[in-house]
C-alpha cells in the first residue's frame, strides 16, 4: 500500500510543468526524494536554479496535485535549489569560485542594458543565489553609479582586489579606479587587458553567477570575452523597435558563432503607461522582441515597461529590485532572472567542476 502511494505521489508531482523551463518536474529531475508512511507523504524538490519567491507557490501546487489520490491523507513538501556549474565554450574551464558567467549584451547602446544587468543581478540575489556583477564597459562604466558604490577597492594580499558589495551583490568596475568624469583614451589591447585583469584578479567569493555587463556592439571586448572568458550563457537586451532588434540580432549571432548559448531575450521599454492619465502606448513599437525570439528559437524571457522610476532609481544608486522589492516591475525582473537561470539549468554541466584537481609534487 505504501509503495503504491509513493508511486502515485511521484507520478502526480512529476507531471507538474515548471513555467520557467516548460518541462515537467520529472523531466528536469527536480524530484529528489519521496517518502510515504501510510497516507502521509513527504516530497523533496530541488530546482537547478534559485527561485525563492516561487517555492511556496510550487509547494502549494504539489499539495493540490496530490489531492487527486484519495489515499494520500497529508503532504509535506520541501522546495530548495542547487546551482551547478555549466558547460562553457571550447576548452575553457570555469573560473575558481565562479560557477557560471552570464553575459548581458546588446547590439546597440541606449536600450537600457546596464540597468537591466544591475536589476537582474539583484533579482538573482533576491531569489537566493550568490551573485557578482562585472562592469565590462571600460570606456563608459556606469555600474558604480547605478549600485551607489565608489572608492578604490581594497587588496588583502597585494595581488587580488576585493569586490565592492552593493545591496548584497559583489561588484567590480574600472570606474572604481578612476574619477567619474575621466575619459578612458585607450586602444583595443589595453581595454581587453583591463577586462581580463578585472575578471581574473578580483577575489570573487563563491559565486553562483557572475553577470558581465558588456558594452554595446561586437568589438574587441566581445571578442575577448568569447575567446578567453568561460561563459555559460548570454542574454540579449533589446527594445521593440526594428533598428534595435536589427543590431541585437548581430549580438545573438556572435554568441552562436562562438558556441555560447543564448538563454533568451529581454525586451526593454516595451510599453509606456502615462503617470498622469494612465494611457498606455508602445512608443518603440510592439512585438520586436517576440518576433526575434521566434526567428532564432530562443525564449523571450520577459518584457519591461518604459517607467521613469526605473531610470530614477538606477541613477540614484538603488535599482528597482532593491528600491521597491514588492513592486510589479521588480516582480518582472525576478521572473526574468528565474527564467534565465532555469534555461541555464537545462544545459549540460561542467565536468571540470565535478572532480578535484590532483597535483603531484616531488617531496
Amino acid at each position: 500500500m505504501t509503495q503504491s502511494i509513493k508511486e502515485s505521489a511521484e507520478r502526480l508531482a512529476g507531471a507538474i510543468v515548471d513555467p520557467h523551463t516548460q518541462k515537467t518536474l520529472a523531466e528536469s529531475g527536480a524530484i529528489k526524494g519521496i517518502g510515504a508512511d501510510g497516507g502521509k507523504v513527504a516530497i523533496e524538490i530541488v530546482l537547478g536554479y534559485p527561485a525563492a519567491s516561487w517555492s511556496d507557490a510550487l509547494a502549494t501546487q504539489v499539495r493540490e496535485a496530490l489531492r487527486a489520490d484519495p489515499a494520500i491523507e497529508s503532504v509535506v513538501v520541501s522546495v530548495g535549489s542547487r546551482v551547478h556549474a555549466h558547460k562553457v565554450q571550447g576548452e575553457l574551464t570555469p573560473l575558481p569560485n565562479v560557477k557560471n558567467i552570464l553575459a548581458i549584451a546588446s547590439g546597440k547602446g541606449g536600450v537600457g542594458k546596464s540597468t537591466t544587468a544591475a536589476n537582474l543581478a539583484l533579482a538573482l540575489q533576491a531569489e537566493g543565489a550568490k551573485v557578482g556583477l562585472l562592469d565590462a564597459d571600460i570606456y563608459g562604466p556606469s555600474i558604480p553609479r547605478m549600485l551607489g558604490v565608489s572608492g578604490k577597492p581594497d587588496s588583502k594580499d597585494g595581488q587580488h582586489i576585493e569586490p565592492k558589495i552593493a545591496h548584497g551583490v559583489q561588484t567590480m568596475s574600472i570606474g572604481f579606479m578612476i574619477e567619474e568624469d575621466t575619459p578612458m583614451i585607450w586602444r583595443g589591447p589595453m581595454v581587453t587587458q583591463a577586462l581580463t585583469q578585472l575578471l581574473n584578479e578580483t577575489n570573487w567569493d563563491d559565486l553562483d553567477y557572475l553577470i558581465i555587463d558588456l558594452p554595446p556592439g561586437t568589438g574587441d571586448i566581445q571578442l575577448t570575452l568569447s575567446q578567453k572568458v568561460p561563459v555559460s550563457g548570454a542574454l540579449i537586451v533589446t527594445t521593440p523597435q526594428d533598428i534595435a532588434t536589427l543590431d541585437a540580432k548581430k549580438a545573438l549571432k556572435m554568441f552562436e558563432k562562438v558556441n555560447v548559448p543564448v538563454l533568451g531575450i529581454v525586451e526593454n521599454m516595451a510599453l509606456h503607461i502615462c503617470s498622469n492619465c494612465g494611457h498606455s502606448e508602445h512608443i518603440f513599437g510592439a512585438g520586436g522582441g517576440e518576433a526575434m525570439a521566434q526567428q532564432y528559437g530562443v525564449p523571450l524571457l520577459g518584457s519591461l515597461p518604459l517607467d521613469i522610476r526605473i531610470r530614477e532609481q538606477a541613477d540614484g544608486g538603488t535599482p528597482t529590485v532593491a528600491a521597491e522589492p514588492a513592486s510589479a516591475v521588480a516582480a518582472i525582473y525576478r521572473e526574468i532572472a528565474r527564467k534565465a537561470a532555469a534555461q541555464l539549468a537545462l544545459r549540460a554541466r561542467s565536468k571540470s567542476m565535478s572532480f578535484p584537481k590532483i597535483v603531484i609534487q616531488n617531496t
